[in-house]
């Protein structure tokens, strides 16, 4: 596994590979929590949300809305309490970077959930993890308790008038309280259920009281913002994509790992089959999905000698999504037909059950699926799956459904030959080689 920066100097990264790099100790000695004391000493809570707003830095967890913007949105004059959430379920598939921050640097999350507290006026903060990183809350509770003993979390931090507590809370392994409302509920002891919005969590979150969701991604970047910062993070990346990026790279690449590019990064080829080894054993690259498994599927063609900026306006203009970073690479053996089937099991599995068009959809696409792989597809399943998926998108009640539907949609478009090849008579199917 590498852990790497490329194009640029390591922010996220910087610690990772010192000795004991998750402890108090270590962070201090390079520079930890003197953001926070800059911040809790010569800034006002809205010069910090203002310097959040230069940065150009966009939540990292997959919407990309702007992080500043969003902390702009929690009403001042409230007489309600304020909270700040860090969203750690990080369950999308092929997603594993936020692992990573917590395991090897706990106290740069901690420090920036405590700065996003002092911008908002919130005095509680929590720490969601999905439950099967146990061992993680684990490192985040013994981290939040050396700092709280280091007069870091709690009452009067660095001597200031400024108190907060950090709290872990672990949820029970569903996909779906990666989406913020799912986890509010969650969080409150609630079935993990998306809500209806508006209201939005700024205004009526966390126990009906204004409250902001960040990834863990999102939140370790402030520090570096605050102490350096908006507009020299911003110059890291582009105007509208500031800062840089972690990508989680798995599949068959020569040296999977953590990735951090700058925004921007503008050749996907490059970064492929020269940053990360590229493909093993002598095989082609067939195909790539840059953004975690919800985003549009990606053909070599459309990756080689393209030139494909790795950011959010760039990867939508070739044809696909940042998303939290999933960067999963196919070489010539893979049958997208097989993969595809692969992720709609996953998404009949943690579709919540909430909405018609999600619980009922996603569980027909899987009985098409399971009968197309028996040998009795037929020529017209293709379309059939297409009329599936349109009658998923845009039309669930939380995103789920979206994240269900563009997998299938993009690789039966992108992929007709290995879609085809199954909806042959069986006796056709193995005469047409799964590579070609």
């Amino acid at each position: 596994m590498r852990i790497e920066a490329i194009g640029c100097e390591p922010l996220l990264l910087a610690r990772f590979n010192l000795e004991n790099s998750r402890s108090l100790e270590t962070y201090r000695r390079h520079g930890g929590y003197e953001a926070l004391r800059k911040a809790l000493t010569t800034m006002s809570p809205d010069d910090v949300i203002n310097e959040v707003k230069k940065s150009a830095l966009r939540g990292r967890g997959g919407a990309g809305f702007p992080t500043g913007t969003k902390w702009s949105f929690v009403p001042k004059d409230s007489p309600k309490p304020k909270y700040v959430v860090c969203n750690a379920d990080e369950s999308e598939p092929g997603t594993f970077k936020d692992r990573y921050l917590m395991e090897r640097d706990p106290h740069m999350l901690i420090e920036g959930m405590l700065i996003a507290a002092y911008a908002l006026g919130a005095r509680t903060a929590y720490c969601y993890t999905r439950g099967e990183y146990k061992y993680l809350i684990d490192i985040m509770d013994q981290a939040i308790e050396e700092a709280r003993a280091a007069g870091l979390v709690g009452e009067r931090i660095l001597g200031t008038d400024f108190s907060c507590e950090v709290y872990t809370h672990t949820g029970a392994g569903a996909y779906i309280c990666g989406e913020e409302t799912a986890l509010l509920n969650s969080l409150e002891g609630l079935r993990g259920h998306p809500r209806m919005k508006p209201p939005f969590p700024a205004v009526a979150g966390l126990y009906g009281c204004p409250t902001v969701v960040n990834n863990v991604e999102t939140l370790c970047a402030v520090p570096w913002i605050i102490m350096h910062g908006g507009d020299a993070y911003r110059s890291l990346g582009t105007e509208k994509s500031g800062g840089t990026k972690l990508w989680s790279v798995s599949g068959h690449v020569k040296y999977p790992g953590v990735y951090e590019l700058p925004m921007g990064y503008d050749d996907m080829e490059k970064f492929i089959m020269e940053d990360c080894g590229g493909i093993p054993n002598g095989r082609k690259l067939k195909a790539v999905i840059p953004g975690g498994s919800s985003v549009y599927i990606m053909r070599a063609e459309d990756i080689i000698g393209k030139d494909v900026r790795m950011d959010y306006e760039g990867l939508v203009a070739a044809g696909s999504m940042v998303g939290s970073g999933g960067f999963i690479v196919m070489d010539d053996t893979v049958d997208i037909f097989e993969s595809t089937k692969n992720l709609i099991e996953f998404y009949k599995h943690e579709s919540c059950g909430w909405c018609t068009p999600c619980r009922e959809g996603t569980d027909w696409l899987v009985k098409a699926f399971k009968r197309i792989a028996r040998g009795e597809g037929r020529p017209e399943d293709a379309q059939l799956l297409l009329d599936l998926c349109d009658n998923i998108e845009g039309k669930s009640f939380c995103p789920l459904g979206d994240a269900a539907a563009w997998p299938i949609q993009s690789a039966i478009k992108r992929f007709p030959e290995d879609f085809k090849r199954h909806l042959l008579p069986l006796a056709e199917q193995e005469r047409v080689p799964a590579v070609a």
